[in-house]
């Protein structure tokens, strides 16, 4: 995809291996329609951060050792910001080497696998909450219609980009009819607005860093929000390498164990490395029906 010159330039390094298709995959099937895109081994999103907009665009490097990031010229005056999001977003600051001697041969088979973090913590967690019960298609199809009719709309140089995803405050000041109009039943339109009151007034931070044992106990106290959703967020969102969504019918499934607390005493033995564990149980499963992950 081409460019101006006068975009922003520049590669993040990580520690090879880095399974970047499997990333993109995980990534393709979860993306929010108008919000993110996925085409020829490129991600790319519009972005909203302390009121600048723009975009950007990510791809492997031939050298598989760095990402080359591409961003619209109006991120300029938040950069170092941005590419702070990013590196949480691919998960570049692991270390794959550890990772992989404390799983054993669990992760064999998706050397180098990251976790998906989240551009934009709130937008995720929201994202988790609509696929509460409903399949991931579904979530995501919600999600599109969700950005288009709250967010701004967005006009970057990238084909399937329209809109920037409506950050808290915005949702914070929505009625439950508004949001419930889009298909999303009132018990979860609820819990989207609480979640939004909550980052907007400052009483639940979502930021990678925040102490997850002190968010996710935040979070459970929100109606609606279970252990799942805390657990996918600490994830996804905070980065928490030893978070794990144990009542997940995937990962009960993948060990063989329908009690989640027999889940969860397996998955004992993977720690601090839970979260990594989680994602190559949902690989190694879905490879075993030939889906992708």
């Amino acid at each position: 995809m081409d460019f101006t010159k006068h975009n922003l330039v520049c590669e993040l390094s990580f520690i090879p291996p880095f399974h970047w298709e499997a990333l993109l995959a995980f990534f393709a099937s979860h993306a929010t329609a108008g919000v993110e895109t996925i085409s020829h081994g490129e991600y790319s999103r519009t972005v909203a951060l302390s009121g600048t907009h723009g975009w950007f665009t990510a791809a492997l490097t031939d050298s598989r050792s760095s990402l080359r990031i591409e961003a619209s010229p109006s991120l300029s005056p938040v950069f170092p910001l941005l590419l702070s999001h990013i590196q949480q977003l691919f998960d570049l600051s692991a270390d794959p080497t550890v990772i992989t001697a404390a799983l054993g041969s669990l992760a064999k088979g998706y050397p180098g696998l990251r976790i998906p973090g989240g551009f934009d913590p709130f937008e995720l967690t929201v994202r988790a909450i609509l696929g509460q019960q409903i399949s991931v298609k579904a979530a995501t199809t919600v999600a599109g219609r969700f950005s288009a009719a709250f967010g701004k709309p967005a006009a970057p140089p990238i084909p399937g980009l329209t809109y920037y995803f409506p950050d808290a405050a915005t949702v914070a000041a929505l009625t439950v009819d508004q949001v419930a109009s889009l298909g999303i039943i009132a018990s979860r339109t609820r819990t989207i607005i609480g979640v939004a009151q909550a980052v907007a007034s400052g009483d639940l931070s979502l930021k990678p860093g925040s102490d997850p044992i002190e968010t996710m106990a935040r979070m459970r106290a929100i109606p609606g929000i279970g252990e799942w959703t805390a657990q996918y967020v600490a994830m996804r969102a905070l980065g928490w390498a030893d978070a794990f969504p144990h009542t997940d019918l995937i990962l009960c499934r993948a060990l063989g164990e329908k009690n989640p607390k027999g889940v969860l005493a397996l998955a004992d033995q993977w720690r601090p490395w839970r979260a990594y564990a989680a994602l190559h149980l949902w690989a190694n499963y879905n490879s075993s029906l030939g889906a992708k992950l």
